[in-house]
């Protein structure tokens, strides 16, 4: 599929990511929404299933027919379903985790991706490919038993998963059975069980989002799509300073051959006050 800017973006107000229409990974900052993205491919010139495509986080289903998404309802959880040409298909659950914890936001930096065989047992490829320098390189990689540490330009990150880290370090193919779940964050280990640790933490983000959107004040018209754009200008905060930029994104032309092609990662005051305002 070509790569386009109708994207999905998910996060929780101190990191961010966009999503493309087949479940990938093409663009994310970490650790702040300014940093050296982790991934780029976005700006890479290649569309992300390339085999050269670099800047990527791709789950890919052999023979792949249809992708359906959508979001969990009143949040940023994406949810991607992938069905291949014999029917089987495979469940993508993509988000930020994000919940109040000992009376305090938890938000940390990291992306979790829970993967589950729906129908059949399908045939499924990981490619985990972060960048370093703006994209000009892979990001070295080091691993262990359960976890492979990504060295990028601003962090090192570290994913932590139950699923075979020599399949995703080599990106083998292989036939997915049972559910994996995949804990790319800060480089710090991960001691609890990770498929439990993070089913809880997708069911207390889940939670905290409905909360919030039951704190909003919606007009009886257009309410799911007001709703929908309520939490994507909270996805553009950055809750540690309480600046809201302008966008996820940077050096994304405003349209084609336009000199208009900035970054956007900067919080404009009188855009800022509009957003406070509508989210008030």
């Amino acid at each position: 599929m070509p790569q386009t800017l109708d994207l999905f973006p998910i996060g929780n107000c101190a990191v961010s990511a966009l999503i493309d229409r087949c479940g990938r990974f093409v663009w994310a900052c970490a650790p702040r929404i300014d940093s050296d993205p982790v991934f780029s491919s976005l700006l890479g010139g290649l569309e992300p299933g390339d085999p050269a495509a670099k800047g990527t986080w791709e789950i890919a289903v052999d023979g792949a027919k249809t992708v359906e998404q959508d979001y969990l309802r009143n949040t940023p959880i994406l949810r991607t379903v992938i069905t291949d040409a014999d029917g089987a298909s495979v469940e993508i659950i993509d988000f930020s985790p994000r919940y109040q914890q000992f009376g305090r936001s938890f938000r940390p930096t990291a992306f979790i991706r829970l993967v589950r065989p729906l129908t059949s047992v399908a045939r499924i490829t990981i490619r985990l490919r972060p960048t370093a320098d703006w994209g000009a390189r892979l990001s070295e990689t080091t691993h262990g038993s359960n976890h492979i540490r990504y060295l990028c330009s601003d962090m090192t990150l570290r994913l932590s998963t139950d699923g075979p880290v020599s399949h995703v370090l080599e990106e083998r193919t292989f036939r997915l059975e049972k559910p994996i779940a995949m804990f790319l964050g800060a480089d710090e280990g991960f001691n609890a069980d990770i498929g439990a640790t993070c089913n809880r933490m997708l069911q207390q983000t889940q939670e905290y989002w409905m909360d919030w959107v039951r704190g909003l004040a919606v007009p009886l018209d257009y309410q799911s799509a007001v709703i929908r754009a309520a939490i994507t200008l909270k996805l553009c905060m950055h809750e540690e300073t309480g600046a809201i930029v302008a966008a996820m994104t940077t050096s994304i032309p405003e349209h084609a051959d336009s000199g208009r092609n900035w970054d956007y990662r900067y919080c404009w005051l009188r855009d800022a006050y509009y957003v406070v305002q509508a989210l008030n």
